[in-house]
């Protein structure tokens, strides 16, 4: 290891115990990092602060502004009383049921979608405390189950990055899109499987102001707007939904058309300033905006590439297929995990993978599934998008996120690897 390896290393687990210690702000730990970053000469400031001025960060600054003015309209209150319905009535089958609901709703807006995972945390967010079903006990699950379509037939972009680095690797043997969309399913599976046993294991605790009675008032106290402002926050909303969606097709406008539809709603009058500044500036946002920095320096160091070429070196030719492709997966999603780069991170291991499965004579179309999918499903460290959010909103300890994140990381990418076998065959 360099120097520069071994420094950029100590930063990032300097963060980490940082975070784990709870004795500093939250965002805190990240953006201490990134100034160690630029005086220990690892990156200049322009590489250490590049999370602030990354289009991701920037896109879901925005979008919190939007989901504020949305938290504010009747359309909300409905859908909040309902939840509300469900948590009042409180009780494992409510638990489930909710499970459910959001897996369906991400199968029709796609795994990973910024948008639907921001949209249904600032909903569970602003739940109050209830006994009967601690809001602790749903930050994590539902967080999560935005990234598992329980019925997934939006498969478009994971489909198309595996088809890449098959062809660029030489492979013409080609990839069925019904058996690719079959292994996500069994990846979705294995999540509800954990989060259905997990709930025991879920703490229990206030993450907004806790209530004086066990029952939450299915009302809305917000003050009602005028019509005209409800149906603008509604457009502006699915504006930068649809925006946001559309990334492929309309490219970088994609990623301010939160901001801009947020500043439509200040100008409206529907939020102040105050709330503009106070949703862009969150202690999640500067979350996500420190660790990028310091996802950056680890990889420039050629860390993660090492470890890679390590792995392929060490492994030999008598190694279990699965055993092979499980391995892989561990390390895409670990240096997905700790780097924030998803697609950087398929991208330096799954060429790794498909020829070391090539060299062993095996068919690399399960590999490449497996790494591919792989790298969108790590999320068991905060120090990227969701699961930042998740440990924020949900006012976690690192101890207890790691209880529910830790193993429901090991279940998926298992349930990932048998799917990925037995739709794949290696021989």
């Amino acid at each position: 290891m360099t120097m520069q390896m071994i420094l950029a290393l100590g930063i990032l687990i300097l963060m980490i115990v940082m975070i784990m210690s709870n004795k500093f702000a939250f965002g805190a730990p990240p953006i201490i990092a990134c100034l160690l970053l630029v005086v220990t000469g690892l990156s200049t400031v322009q590489e250490a602060f590049a999370g602030f001025v990354n289009p991701s960060v920037i896109m879901i600054a925005g979008f919190m502004v939007v989901m504020a003015g949305l938290m504010k309209t009747s359309l909300m209150g409905k859908v909040q009383s309902s939840m509300l319905a469900l948590v009042n009535k409180g009780g494992y089958k409510s638990y489930v049921l909710l499970l459910v609901v959001v897996m369906l709703g991400a199968s029709l807006v796609g795994a990973g979608s910024t948008g639907y995972y921001v949209l249904i945390l600032s909903l569970i967010s602003t739940i109050p405390y209830n006994k009967k079903m601690p809001t602790s006990k749903l930050i994590m699950p539902l967080g999560f189950a935005t990234n598992h379509p329980l019925i997934p037939f939006n498969v478009a972009l994971f489909y198309g990055v595996t088809v890449s680095v098959l062809e660029t690797a030489g492979y013409t043997g080609g990839l069925s899109m019904s058996k690719f969309a079959v292994v996500n399913f069994i990846l979705g599976l294995g999540f509800l499987v954990w989060s259905l046993v997990a709930y025991r294991l879920l703490p229990d605790h206030p993450i907004t102001e806790a209530s004086e009675y066990d029952e939450v008032a299915v009302t809305n106290e917000v003050e009602a707007l005028p019509a005209w402002k409800e149906y603008s926050i509604i457009v502006a909303f699915i504006v930068s939904v649809i925006g946001m969606m559309l990334m492929s097709v309309i490219g970088n406008a994609a990623y301010v058309i939160p901001g801009l539809t947020g500043a439509f709603l200040l100008i409206i009058n529907v939020l102040d300033f105050k709330e503009v500044r106070d949703n862009m500036g969150a202690p999640v946002i500067l979350m996500m905006a420190g660790v990028i920095g310091v996802a950056d320096a680890l990889a420039n160091s050629g860390f993660t590439a090492m470890i890679g070429e390590a792995v392929a070196n060490s492994l030999g030719t008598n190694i279990n297929p699965f055993m092979l492709i499980f391995i892989f997966a561990l390390l895409t999603s670990t240096c997905a995990t700790f780097t924030g780069s998803n697609m950087g991170s398929v991208y330096i291991f799954a060429p790794i993978a498909i020829a070391t499965s090539i060299s062993l004579g095996l068919n690399p179309a399960a590999a490449a599934t497996a790494v591919v999918i792989s790298g969108w499903n790590g999320g068991y460290m905060p120090v990227d998008g969701m699961p930042a959010m998740i440990l924020g909103m949900g006012k976690y300890k690192l101890p207890e996120f790691w209880l529910f994140s830790v193993p429901m990381y090991l279940f998926r990418i298992f349930a990932l690897c048998v799917g990925a076998i037995i739709m794949f065959p290696v021989n």
